[in-house]
Formats: structure tokens, sequence, C-alpha cells
């Protein structure tokens, strides 16, 4: 309730902040590092990002701003900034809101964030230990189990092609992850590309379709697979357009200097979104599916009351500018 009321309000109810340019990997394939991903012709790496006090006053200065009710903490690898976080997040909980950190776990992850109910750590692992361990070190798999030790984490896994070649792999996979006491949920997104992509991780349809029925398989068998059948049916027929994107029109993504928006949605750039994978669009998509008591569909309410929080927030911007402007005579 408390996220449809940010949405009829003109608010967004998440917030994604790239808190840092910097990650040792160079893994194939990631969005956060294409040419494209600002939109403004700097790469990421190239943007002026800070550390210490001004990266905490800057984020909790957005945080104050936004007022979101979930905070995505990527970059970057935001384990890079450990000790900013160590104060940041203390802050940001006593605040009410739920913070998710995604990294590489290339650094040992501090057992007392996963005690705390207000933060949750996402780990990314791409496949099984081969594959993985080439395309991302130094986040190894024996540096990722010493510094998942003690901690309760969920697993993310980007399905690209490659890992098709063999069958049998997803399966492999989800043995392995289930298997470890650290870990609480695994979930599956597949690669999306940016349009015109030619790339070696890149999906076509039929891989689509057949991850979607290995995924249906697999669920029943492993619990700890935390993905609803609609939701994996949307992998198949995802929105096609930021505008008919839930997690795109609710969730605002800020670079590492804090300021730059990122468009249309996480990935930036141009995404392709005819073929988008990403578990948060298709599991809020999947939502809006449901009906309500009564036969009302989730996605018409939600539809009406962004609506009236666009309307709501343009006449904000509006009055906002008019203030401006009044200043600007006045000093004059």
């Amino acid at each position: 309730m408390r996220a449809w009321g940010r949405i009829i309000s003109g608010r967004a109810p998440s917030l994604s902040i790239e808190i840092t340019r910097e990650c040792p990997l160079s893994c194939p394939g990631c969005y956060a590092y294409n040419d494209e991903h600002l939109g403004t012709g700097v790469p990421l790496r190239e943007v002026r990002d800070f550390r210490g006090q001004q990266l905490v006053d800057g984020v909790l200065a957005l945080v104050d701003e936004h007022k979101p009710l979930h905070l995505s903490i990527v970059g970057g690898d935001p384990m890079v900034r450990l000790f900013e976080l160590e104060e940041l997040l203390p802050k940001l909980t006593a605040r009410g809101i739920h913070c998710q950190i995604v990294t590489s776990a290339f650094r040992k992850i501090p057992a007392e964030w996963t005690a705390n109910p207000h933060i949750s750590v996402t780990v990314s692992i791409d496949g099984l230990q081969p594959e993985h361990d080439e395309r991302r070190k130094p986040a190894t798999y024996d540096r990722i189990l010493r510094n998942i030790e003690g901690c309760k984490i969920t697993v993310h896994c980007t399905v690209t092609r490659q890992m098709l070649a063999r069958d049998g792999y997803l399966e492999d996979f989800m043995e392995f992850w289930s298997a470890r006491p650290e870990v609480e949920k695994v979930w599956m997104s597949l690669y999306t590309p940016q349009r015109g992509e030619i790339s070696s991780e890149r999906l076509t349809a039929s891989d689509r379709k057949r991850v979607a029925v290995e995924l249906s398989s697999l669920r029943s068998r492993f619990p700890k697979l935390d993905m609803a059948e609609s939701l994996i049916a949307t992998y198949v027929d995802p929105p096609k357009s930021p505008e008919e994107c839930v997690f795109a029109q609710t969730t605002e993504t800020i670079s590492a200097d804090l300021k730059t928006r990122i468009k249309p949605c996480q990935f930036g750039g141009d995404p392709d979104c005819s073929q988008c994978g990403c578990i948060a669009s298709a599991g809020l998509h999947a939502i809006t599916k449901y009906r309500l008591p009564g036969g009302l569909q989730v996605g018409a309410l939600y539809r009406t009351s962004h609506r009236i929080g666009a309307a709501r927030r343009a006449m904000r911007e509006r009055k906002a500018r008019a203030a401006e402007s009044l200043v600007e005579v006045s000093s004059t």
C-alpha cells in the first residue's frame, strides 16, 4: 500500500544508485560498462564518482530527496566502497528503507548486514565454476564461498546462450547453490541485449522458450528457486517498451556522479525490450496480470494510479520552475 501511495503521488517507490564507477571485474556483456549506458557519451568508468564523507552525504541527500521505500545499491561493485557502506546502511535502514546490495562478493560480506531484516545481499554468479571463474575473476567460486560464509544471501544468475550449450546446465547450477546453507533464494534473469547487438551472450527466441520450460520444471524441484510461474512466462513475452514496463516506471536509477539519471531503466542505452530478461521487470509485469476481488486487474489499477501520479508530478515541476523564475526576476 505504501508503494501505491508513492505511485499515485508521482514519486517512484524504488531508487537504484550506482555508488561507484569501480569494479575489479571485467565481465563480458556487463550492461553498466556499455559505452552507451549513461546516454551521455561518457562511459561509467570515466564519470566523476565520490568516496568517503562526500559519498555518504551525497547518497543520503538523494535518499532524502526521493524518499524511496526500496534502495538498490549497485555499481560498479558497491563493495569497493565497503567503509562508506558501513556508515550508510544504519542511517538508511533507520529511515525505514529496505536496502539491497548487489555485489560479486569479491570482498567479505559482513554477516551483521544479512542479520538485519532491512538489508538483503544479492550475489551475482554467472554459471558453474569453470565458466564463472573465467568470466568473473577475481570473484571466483572459491573466493565467493569464503566471502559469504556466515551470511544469508540471494544468488542471482544471468542466463546467457553459452550456458545452453550443454543439457542440464541450469539443473547442475541449482543443485550446487541450493545445497549451500548461506543461500536463501536463487533468481535467474535472462541476458538482455541492446538493440542491434550481436554477441555470444544473446539468446534466440527458441532459447528463451527453452529456458522458461526448464525453469518451470526446476522450480518444483528446488524450493530456493524463488520465481513464480507467471514471472517465468513473462520471459517469453516481456513488456515491449519502457512505457509498458512497471519496473522502468517505478524505479529511478542514478549513476555514480550522483546526478545522471539512467534511462529508460537500469540497463541504460537502448535496451531491446522485446528480449528483456530482467527479473524485476518480469516479476512486476506478472503482478499486473492478477485480478483483485471484483475482477479488477492490478495492471488497470496501476495505469490509473500512474496517470494520476504523472499529473501531480508535472504540477509540482511547473510550480518549482515558476518559483525559480520568481527568484531570478527578484534578483535582477
